[in-house]
């Protein structure tokens, strides 16, 4: 039922992968984390004897702190190779003493909630033959007759689904609706067939209404402090979704309305900005991107930890891009850390090949931060300069500097004018791009032969074809 890149590997070459993962510090990334976890399921339900002897020698701990997802992992091992406790119902496990701390890291709640119950369900000697919720695809969708498909083969065998797995598959359902998948399900004797099918009718979780909002109060000077409010971001927030009360507890924090603003003990709890938490609402990037844009607006403004993957996630998903997933780009191109410009490049190009930028949206963005002041220009001029560089980026940023460029001249020091304007020369030379920007103009005119000036003539020269 399960095939592709996410197929369970034989019980050595599992030992081998399992061991590879929790050796390193490193994220093991969506694919490989998948497939450990869907090959640990697996070997557990057709032999667990097999398995303990294959997994039974790999070391589970080091004096290295493990990547949480690698520590997740060790866990769902422990419990299938440890002894089994039948007289702890699966069913119950961790249902008691939770606490929704923070609306930001929702996602990983939903994600938590998932290997914990995989881990309790091994534990209780109470396996299945595969998950449910295991990707079709690198973005983490599950196509919807794959769900079908593999409850049925649950109805065959007689095994209940899990809920949190349950969950977790119908969030990564999403796309144009598929009406034999649909008619499949309504076909299903199982208790969750007829939820199953009105899901898959609806196209998957409904999209919430959305909002941008700046945070309160005047700009200050930027600030390291931890938790500081500068007044500088540009942030979204969405409105509750419907739909909650059939989905495990800890999944309702995804479904409240979401104040981006609103105060909560964020800073002294994992972000999980990565390409995982993207994958597990692979349909709903704005919903992931809103969630975590502070994260992503401290790298920036804050010298905050990077998130290069989770940037690149949002650009591979399939889900519509607005506002949330071009702020992350935006304040991703003049992050502090390189490896997240690097990241934001990426994720501009891709967005871009995949017919899911928009330029205008972007530049509005870009021109908004730098106005607040909340970007380090030459950081962004440089990230600029190097998507332009790659094949096909020119086109892409010329879309974004086309509108943005006025008003980017407008908000930052005419030092880097020059350096602006001979990425916009550049990109608009080799997109071929056409038309009269009157401030550019109007500079072009100016008496003088300064770095500006030359670039400004430059640009007004490429756009009019000469």
């Amino acid at each position: 039922m399960i095939d592709g890149e996410f197929a369970a590997p034989a019980p050595g070459a599992l030992a081998d992968e399992v061991a590879a993962v929790l050796a390193d510090r490193r994220d093991p990334g969506v694919p490989s984390f998948e497939r450990v976890l869907g090959g640990v399921v697996s070997h557990s339900f057709r032999n667990r004897d097999a398995l303990v002897a294959a997994l039974g020698s790999v070391p589970r701990g080091s004096g290295l702190r493990p990547h949480p997802r690698a520590g997740s992992i060790a866990a769902v091992v422990g419990a299938a190779v440890d002894p089994v406790r039948s007289e702890e119902p699966w069913e119950t496990a961790g249902a008691a003493g939770w606490l929704e701390l923070c609306q930001h890291v929702a996602l990983d709640y939903v994600v938590g909630a998932r290997m914990g119950e995989v881990a309790a369900r091994l534990r209780a000697g109470d396996p299945v033959p595969f998950l449910l919720s295991t990707p079709s695809g690198p973005t983490g969708a599950v196509a919807p007759y794959d769900l079908v498909a593999r409850l049925a083969e649950y109805e065959r065998l007689g095994v209940r689904p899990g809920p949190a797995d349950l969950g977790q598959a119908l969030l990564r359902v999403g796309g144009p609706v598929d009406p034999e998948a649909v008619r499949a399900a309504e076909g299903l004797r199982l208790a969750e067939g007829a939820r199953v099918a009105d899901w898959l009718r609806q196209g998957g979780l409904p999209r919430p209404a959305s909002w941008r909002e700046r945070e309160a109060g005047e700009p200050e000077r930027p600030s390291r402090r931890r938790g500081a409010r500068i007044g500088r971001r540009i942030l979204v927030g969405h409105e509750a979704i419907e739909g909650r009360g059939a989905f495990p507890r800890r999944f309702w924090s995804l479904f409240r309305k979401f104040e981006p603003q609103l105060s909560c003990p964020h800073w002294s709890l994992p972000d999980q900005r990565d390409a995982h938490t993207v994958a597990a609402l692979p349909w709903h990037p704005e919903t992931a991107a809103a969630r975590l844009l502070t994260g992503v607006a401290s790298a920036a403004d804050q010298d905050g930890s990077g998130a290069p993957a989770f940037l690149e996630a949002l650009a591979a998903t399939d889900g519509p891009a607005g506002p949330a997933v071009h702020l992350a780009v935006a304040y991703g191109l003049a992050s502090v850390p390189e490896r997240d410009r690097e990241a934001a490049v990426r994720a501009l190009l891709l967005l871009a090949a995949r017919g899911r930028l928009d330029g205008e949206l972007l530049g509005r963005e870009l021109t908004e931060l730098v106005g607040l002041g909340t970007l380090k220009v030459p950081l962004l001029i440089e990230s600029l300069r190097a998507a332009a560089a790659a094949p096909q980026g020119a086109g892409a940023v010329w879309a974004v500097l086309a509108g943005a460029l006025p008003g980017l001249l407008v908000h930052t020091r005419p030092q880097v004018h020059g350096a602006l304007l001979a990425v916009a020369a550049d990109c608009a030379r080799l997109s071929g791009a056409r038309g009269e920007l009157p401030e550019v103009t109007a500079l072009a005119q100016r008496p003088g032969s300064s770095q500006l000036l030359r670039q400004a003539r430059r640009l007004r020269d490429a756009l009019a074809g000469v």
